[in-house]
């Protein structure tokens, strides 16, 4: 089974430990005071963390990262004015995350999923699907087989190029919730 650290303790961090866990995999957290001092064991390393963390938690933890699959799930979106993503249009934070990473191997995933939606497992009659983006296909087939196994829906949306739909996707479902359009425990959920 994948073990799983996790940069982050709020609501997004708790979720995706707690669909991971569910599944049997052992979950390490990494609080922010403890960012930068802890070590890293497991081999998948989620950063529940802001945009603006990416590139000090990249910095302190380069070495230990070498080899690992980091998981991106933030929607680098300015959130004074929830107007816009701060990224160069056409790029990603996950792209950007992977330039400051060129030997780890970068997804991304659940940014857009709410935390209400991966800990009740649907959105609304529909199984809460995690779109995993990424260049290395084992990857995300060992993040999709962790995501099935805590009883989530589990879809590759392609290479990490995609990232930059993604991230667009998570900004729209952002602004409907803030603007009251949708609750925080709903979303996007995918029909065959």
């Amino acid at each position: 089974m994948t073990s799983f650290t996790v940069f982050g303790t709020g609501n997004m961090a708790n979720a995706i430990g707690g669909v991971v866990a569910k599944g049997g995999s052992d979950v390490q957290y990494i609080a922010h005071a403890e960012s930068g001092s802890a070590q890293i064991t497991g081999d998948v390393v989620v950063l529940a963390v802001p945009y603006a963390a990416l590139a000090p938690i990249a910095a302190a933890y380069g070495e230990q990262l070498k080899g690992k699959t980091v998981v991106d799930i933030t929607n680098p979106l300015d959130f004074s004015t929830f107007d816009a993503l701060v990224v160069p249009a056409g790029s990603s934070a996950a792209a950007e995350l992977q330039a400051l990473l060129p030997e780890s191997h970068v997804l991304k995933a659940f940014n857009t999923n709410f935390a209400a939606t991966l800990v009740a497992g649907t959105v609304g009659a529909a199984t809460t699907t995690v779109l995993v983006a990424g260049d290395d296909a084992d990857a995300k087939a060992a993040l999709i087989a962790a995501v099935e196994a805590g009883g989530l829906a589990g879809v590759d949306a392609g290479s990490l190029r995609r990232a930059h739909e993604l991230e667009a996707l998570g900004f729209l479902q952002l602004t409907l919730a803030a603007g009251e359009k949708i609750g925080w425990n709903a979303g996007f959920a995918l029909a065959s």
